[in-house]
C-alpha cells in the first residue's frame, strides 16, 4: 500500500507561483510513474503533468511554460512548480501514483487563484 500526501496548496493573486509537493510512502518512489491531476467544480478531473520512470517530464498545453514537474527520488517526493496562475487554474490539485497495475491517489490539496 502506498499513501500520497500533497501540500502546499492555498490562496494566490493571479500572475502569482506556488509549488505543491507530493511526499509517497514505501521504497518503491522510484519505480512509479508521478502524476498531477486537477479538478475543478462542476468539471472532471483532468491530468496536468506526468513525470515517468526515465523518461523526460510532461505537462498538458495548457499550463505548458507556466508549470514543471519535477521528482526527488531520494525523498520519494514529486513536485509540481506553478507559475503566472491564472484564475481558470484554480482546482483541487491530486498527486497520483502508478506502479504495475495498481494506482494510488492523495487527498488533494486546494489551489485558488484570485483575479
Amino acid at each position: 500500500q502506498v499513501q500520497l500526501v500533497e501540500s502546499g496548496g492555498g490562496l494566490v493573486q493571479a500572475g502569482g507561483s506556488l509549488r505543491l509537493s507530493c511526499v509517497a510512502s514505501g521504497s518503491i518512489f522510484r519505480a512509479m510513474t508521478m502524476a498531477w491531476y486537477r479538478q475543478a467544480p462542476g468539471m472532471q478531473r483532468e491530468l496536468v503533468a506526468v513525470s515517468t520512470i526515465g523518461g523526460s517530464p510532461n505537462v498538458v498545453d495548457s499550463v505548458q511554460g507556466r508549470f514543471t514537474i519535477s521528482r526527488d527520488n531520494a525523498k520519494n517526493t514529486v513536485y509540481l512548480q506553478m507559475n503566472s496562475l491564472k484564475p481558470e487554474d484554480t482546482a483541487v490539485y491530486s498527486c497520483n501514483a502508478k506502479i504495475g497495475f495498481s494506482t494510488y491517489w492523495g487527498q488533494g490539496t486546494q489551489v485558488t487563484v484570485s483575479a
